[in-house]
Order: C-alpha cells, then sequence, then structure tokens
C-alpha cells in the first residue's frame, strides 16, 4: 500500500491524536477529531485507511482510561468484560459493512441524535450529576449494559465518532449511573468495539501500522491526562464538556454534510 501521509504532516496528527485522547478520556467523540484530520492532510487516504487507523490510535488511548479509571471507580468486570466481547463482534460486523453502505446517510441521524442528547441533558441538569438512591437491579443493568453494547458496538465499527457519549448517554439516563462511572463502563466498552474493528481493519489491509502506533503513544498521552481531570474535578466537568462536544460534533457533522 502507497504510504499518502507525508513526514510533515505527523506533527499535526500527533498533536490532532494528544487532542483526541483527552476528549474520549472524558466523554468520547475522539474520532471526530482525528478522522477529519486525516482525510485533510492526506485527501487520497481510503475511507477505511482512515477509520481503521483512527482504531489503531484509539485503542491504546481507550485502554489507557480503562486503567486509570479502574483504580478510582468501581466497575462490574463479570458484566463488563463479556459485554466488551460482545460490542467487539458487532464492531467487526459493522467494520464489514463499511464498504456495502453509503455511510453519508448516518450523519444526518447522528447529528438528529446528538441535538437530541445536548437538548436532554439541558433540560435534565441532575442526569449523570446526582446519584440515584436505588441501584437498577442486575437484570436491567446486564440487558442495559449488553444492548448497549451490541447496537453501539455495530455503529462504532462502520463510523465510530461520537460511541464513548453515546454511551455514556445511555448509561446516565437508563441506569442513573452517575457520568465519572458512566464515563469508566463506556470506555470499557469502547475498548470492545475498537479491537473489533482494528481485527477486521488489521486483516483487510487497512491500516497505516507505524502512523498509528506513533499516533497511539500520542492518545494514551491526552487519554490519561483526560481521565485523571475527569476523576478529579468530578461528573460537573464531565457534563460541561460533554455538551460543548456535543456541540461540536454536531457542527463538524453539519459541515461536513452541507459544507
Amino acid at each position: 500500500m502507497a504510504y499518502p501521509v507525508q513526514i510533515g504532516d505527523w506533527l499535526v496528527l500527533l498533536t490532532a491524536a494528544t487532542a483526541a485522547g483527552w476528549v474520549d478520556a472524558v466523554v468520547g467523540g475522539g474520532g471526530l477529531i482525528i478522522l477529519p484530520t486525516l482525510l485533510l492532510v492526506s485527501p487520497g487516504i481510503a475511507p477505511q485507511t482512515a477509520i481503521g487507523t483512527n482504531k489503531c490510535a484509539a485503542i491504546a488511548g481507550t485502554a489507557a482510561s480503562v486503567i486509570t479509571f479502574a483504580r478510582k471507580v468501581p466497575i462490574r468486570w463479570r458484566v463488563m468484560v463479556p459485554c466488551a466481547v460482545i460490542a467487539a463482534v458487532t464492531a467487526g460486523f459493522g467494520a464489514a459493512a463499511v464498504s456495502l453502505i453509503d455511510r453519508d446517510l448516518f450523519i444526518p441521524i447522528v447529528m438528529v441524535v446528538l441535538v437530541g442528547v445536548a437538548v436532554f441533558v439541558t433540560l435534565r441538569p441532575s442526569i449523570g450529576v446526582t446519584l440515584i438512591t436505588h441501584e437498577p437491579s442486575r437484570r436491567r443493568f446486564l440487558l442495559t449494559v449488553a444492548l448497549s453494547a451490541g447496537l453501539i458496538g455495530c455503529y462504532d465499527g462502520i463510523l465510530g465518532p461520537g460511541t464513548g457519549t453515546f454511551l455514556i448517554i445511555t448509561f446516565a439516563t437508563l441506569l442513573g449511573t452517575e457520568f465519572v462511572r458512566a464515563a469508566a463502563m463506556a470506555k470499557v466498552i469502547n475498548c470492545g468495539s475498537n479491537v473489533g474493528a482494528l481485527v477486521f481493519f488489521g486483516a483487510t489491509g487497512h491500516i497505516l501500522w507505524a502512523l498509528g502506533a506513533a499516533m497511539a503513544v500520542a492518545n494514551i498521552f491526552g487519554a490519561v491526562i483526560g481521565s485523571r481531570m475527569a476523576l478529579r474535578r468530578g461528573s460537573g466537568f464531565v457534563r460541561g464538556v460533554l455538551l460543548v462536544t456535543v456541540v461540536v460534533m454536531v457542527i463538524r457533522l453539519g459541515w461536513q454534510q452541507f459544507g
């Protein structure tokens, strides 16, 4: 495969990967930083290669976030690990469908969902900030996490940006989980979906491994900083970053679709 990225563009991509790691660790959506940057500095790159190379960077940052969160936030590993496997499988199927589906059809849908998320979080300030008085039942917890892993994991394989954001909102809304713990749970599932997509794109030759490895290091750096800030500043900080990120994502997708 011809190498489509010039050496002079590496600094831009590594900076983008660091920023993406920070944003993704806090609220998700790091893909909307790396993917557009890859397409900008290398217009000839295939969409599958851009997504695959992004996954190479994203999985490193996501894994770093999981480790950082796990030291401070209780995680139900017996539930989360099998659900992460579900996300990996569905993300692999989603990645396989990229070449068969017109990805432009997903952009308006994602924009509508993101606008709904922003409105919902704005009108419900207690979501993700105020702790619930009763923990959800084990069955409800399992079903919510498993279904979220399957559906959102598939979306991650097909398109990707906003996966962590969707997971955080789902856990905060349906389970009453505060944002910091929801972010920790989202990282476990997102790690699984990244693995599934990475395996497919790697097997089909759609990853620039040298560039992906370099961006992975930068992504880890940003992810560790973002995770620590989320833990230190709490759910109110995560909620604020979430709203800003959603607005930016909507604007970026709108520009991509209609600009």
